[in-house]
């Protein structure tokens, strides 16, 4: 039966573009020759983790730091921001080397990737919020980890605090001094690391756990093929134009911050052809329905219908599964809508070419897709309330009762 689903999953993701067919590897064998350290070795990202980052977040742990470390966070959000007072001095000393670009970020690379989010933010607030924030609840380690920490208890605030990130890496100045994204990289990736310390003292969690402890190399790297590649799938699909430039600039910036956020050079791809191969070994050979999944995705498929400010459950439904397939979508037990179905399937392509100026027909549902597309974005903006910054904090326990 698992190989059946795996063997189902794996045809959808192809029929989407989202995945070519193959099988699922026994063990790891993507060479270090497609990443950007370009060497030729074959490392398991699953059993490699952030011994530095960890090691801090336990001592922030045992000390008893989390409220002090997240009232100074208050002042340090922008790039151009000195690191703040008020944290221990093991922390700081820690920020101070993770807190900059590689010396291998390409200046050039990261101002056209500025100019290219600039252009594609709006199709990408619904590949990446609608569309890969599904996606994940299909993907178990995931959410079995998402559901069991402090934020699955509040999927509103937790989802609004991965939209940040997002919303980022996409700001036309998320570089820049004056932006925000390498500040809300570095407290992503620390409470990343809280969330390991946290995670293997749940009962839960470890009794459904692969792993002496969660969010690896590799688990990074399936989110970042179910947001990125995924999203440059459907770009693709959609006919939205790309320069080769463009393309790369692009990649380079997940390139970056996947640095950022712990992941070592030797399993970041160097190409988007190596990072489909990369997604068609670690993504969708794993994709599977969990009950924490499905419980994820009842509750923000509700919250996405409320910010929407009346588009019906059938619409969002619809969105989904024109988004992720209809197997995933079936997993998670969303209902059908024929007469939405009909509309997105010929008027969103329609509305990305109109939009895009590369036709002049006005599609049908205009209004409707561009009350969807606000709708998205604003909610995972610090719960609607804000049109740019969702504050990013340490959690201090997991979800109660785990």
């Amino acid at each position: 039966m698992e190989d059946l689903t795996r063997r189902r999953a794996l045809s959808i993701g192809a029929l989407l573009g989202l995945a070519s067919v193959a099988s699922a590897p026994s063990a790891w064998s993507w060479s270090s020759a497609g990443s950007i350290a370009g060497t030729d070795t074959v490392t398991d990202p699953f059993q490699v983790w952030d011994p530095d980052a960890d090691d801090v977040a336990a001592r922030l742990l045992a000390d008893g730091s989390i409220p002090a470390v997240n009232r100074a966070w208050d002042s340090w959000v922008r790039n151009q921001d000195a690191l703040p007072s008020g944290m221990p001095g093991y922390l700081t000393d820690y920020l101070t080397e993770a807190n900059q670009l590689p010396s291998w970020a390409d200046p050039e690379l990261l101002a056209a990737s500025e100019k290219l989010y600039k252009r594609l933010n709006s199709y990408l607030f619904v590949s990446e919020s609608l569309g890969s924030g599904i996606l994940s609840t299909v993907i178990p380690r995931e959410s079995r980890a998402v559901y069991w920490s402090a934020g699955g208890a509040d999927m509103k605030d937790r989802a609004a605090k991965t939209f940040t990130f997002g919303y980022d890496l996409h700001s036309p100045t998320a570089w820049h001094p004056s932006g925000y994204f390498v500040v809300s990289a570095n407290k992503t990736r620390l409470v990343h690391s809280v969330v390991r310390n946290l995670l293997v003292t749940s009962k839960h969690f470890m009794e459904t756990a692969d792993q002496p402890k969660p969010i690896s190399n590799g688990d990074i790297l399936i989110t970042f093929h179910s947001v990125a590649t995924v999203a440059y799938n459907n770009m693709n699909k959609w006919g939205i134009k790309r320069s080769a430039k463009e393309e790369a600039a692009n990649l380079h910036a997940w390139q970056v911050a996947l640095h950022l956020l712990g992941v070592q050079r030797q399993f970041i791809p160097v190409s988007w052809a190596e990072a489909q191969k990369q997604a068609d070994r670690m993504l969708w050979p794993v994709v599977s329905p969990t009950a924490e999944g499905i419980s994820l995705a009842k509750t923000l498929l509700g919250y996405i219908e409320d910010a929407t400010l009346g588009l019906t459950t059938g619409f969002v439904n619809e969105m989904v599964r024109y988004l992720i397939g209809d197997t995933y979508a079936d997993w998670l037990g969303l209902s059908h809508d024929w007469v939405s179905r009909a509309l997105i399937k010929v008027a969103w392509p329609t509305y990305v070419a109109f939009r895009e100026g590369l036709s002049p027909i006005v599609p049908d549902g205009i209004y409707l897709f561009d009350q969807f597309v606000r709708g998205v974005a604003m909610l995972f903006l610090n719960n609607g309330t804000s049109p740019t910054q969702t504050p990013i904090v340490l959690p201090a326990a997991n979800r109660p009762g785990a």
